[in-house]
């Protein structure tokens, strides 16, 4: 039996985060504030203030604005673009998929 997935707002899933339990908790348990965001200079990601805070959504899977600019706002400096296009479309697929 593998990881429990952790659902978030965006549709990735911090069990498959390498820094969970590491340098973060998950967006779930601290709010919409991953590891990450320290790196850019926000508090909260702009993903989860908009769904969870500004529309009071349970995930972006619910929203008709899915997928909006927020979601290629920030990209993992580690990642090609190609790769990046590819975790985005997962993330749609995961979401749609949960409406």
């Amino acid at each position: 039996m593998g990881k429990k997935k952790i659902e978030t707002v965006c549709g990735y899933s911090c069990s498959d985060c390498d820094h969970l339990g590491t340098e973060c908790e998950g967006c779930v348990t601290n709010h919409g504030r991953p590891f990450w965001t320290q790196f850019v200079g926000i508090v909260t990601c702009p993903i989860y203030e908009c769904c969870a805070h500004d529309r009071k959504l349970p995930h972006c899977g619910r929203c008709p604005d899915l997928v909006c600019e927020r979601f290629a706002r920030f990209k993992d400096p580690g990642m090609s673009d190609e790769e990046a296009a590819a975790g985005l479309i997962r993330m749609e697929q995961e979401l749609r998929s949960r409406k």
